[in-house]
């Protein structure tokens, strides 16, 4: 089995910069891509941005791309969101996940994903 554990969340004002981590245990061997979903009240599990873990390719939303960045760290099995310039509208809870080789190389769908972290809440006040 694997394990993610998302943290660093918080609330933070427009502009403002914060910056997640996801620890990932168990058999990781097995997975290729650790990707960033968020999901606002109300709304679906949207696709953030997404990372191959043997070449280290990136993916971002438009919604993101220029603002978030995705870095992983092997030695502590730690995958990064650096979020700058925050909106308001980028309050969501963030959901770290990964997927197996099989699913494809940078996969942005939610059902392409094996394994979730329990989310980290993330307000961006105006």
């Amino acid at each position: 089995q694997v394990q993610l554990i998302e943290s660093g969340g918080g609330l933070v004002q427009a502009g403002d910069s914060l910056r997640l981590s996801c620890v990932i245990s168990g058999r990781t061997y097995t997975l290729y891509t650790m990707a960033w979903f968020r999901q606002a009240p109300g709304k679906e599990r949207d696709w953030v941005v997404a990372m191959a873990d043997g070449t280290g390719s990136t993916a971002y939303a438009d919604s993101v791309k220029g603002r978030f960045a995705i870095s992983r760290d092997r030695a502590r099995n730690t995958v990064y969101l650096q979020m700058n310039s925050l909106k308001p509208e980028d309050t969501a809870v963030y959901y770290c996940a990964v997927a197996k080789a099989e699913r494809g190389y940078l996969p942005s769908r939610r059902d392409q994903y094996d394994y979730w972290g329990q989310g980290t809440q993330v307000t961006v006040s105006s």
